[in-house]
């Protein structure tokens, strides 16, 4: 039996969630409740429509952009997000992930490092009204960090690596 979780919308060909045109999914749930979230109608686990990882995959074969995860936050739903980054992986795309996890709290969690070892660009942090930004690339906060997932988990010392636009990374 396949395990579901609630999607609320897929965005298809979006320029906003990351470079490039992508394919944007946004997952039910978010106990972060971010005063000023932009979608606050995504904090409930219970709305939107389950799917199953295999479900999403025709929708991201058939747009065949990058990938962003966005919600709600998809970390809440670690099991699933592992297997789906895997899946778009084999597909070739990169997957940006947004949530509202600090990186401190996400490399200290079994579980949610688990479930974003294979994810190339990580957006984290609550969005904090008060250092709203409208001029930010890819993020509504000043407080919010554009994470490279794999060069940071290879820092020895902890330090985190920030996306770099015009690295070598795989943005389609």
């Amino acid at each position: 039996m396949s395990k579901t979780t609630n999607i609320i919308k897929i965005i298809r060909g979006t320029t906003v969630d990351g470079p490039g045109f992508r394919t944007s999914i946004y997952f039910a749930g978010c106990r972060h409740e971010c005063p000023g979230c932009h979608n606050p109608s995504s904090w409930n686990f219970k709305t939107g429509t389950p799917y199953t990882v295999d479900d999403l995959m025709p929708v991201i074969e058939e747009e065949d952009f990058d990938v962003t995860l966005s919600g709600g936050d998809p970390l809440y739903h670690p099991g699933f997000i592992k297997n789906l980054v895997a899946k778009i992986h084999e597909l070739g795309h990169n997957v940006w992930l947004y949530t509202g996890f600090r990186w401190e709290e996400i490399i200290t969690s079994p579980l949610l490092s688990d479930a974003i070892i294979d994810v190339d660009v990580i957006v984290d942090s609550p969005f904090i009204l008060s250092l709203r930004d409208t001029d930010l690339l890819f993020r509504g906060s000043s407080n919010q960090r554009i994470i490279d997932v794999k060069k940071s988990l290879a820092q020895s010392d902890g330090n985190i690596v920030l996306w770099d636009r015009n690295s070598n990374v795989n943005f389609s």
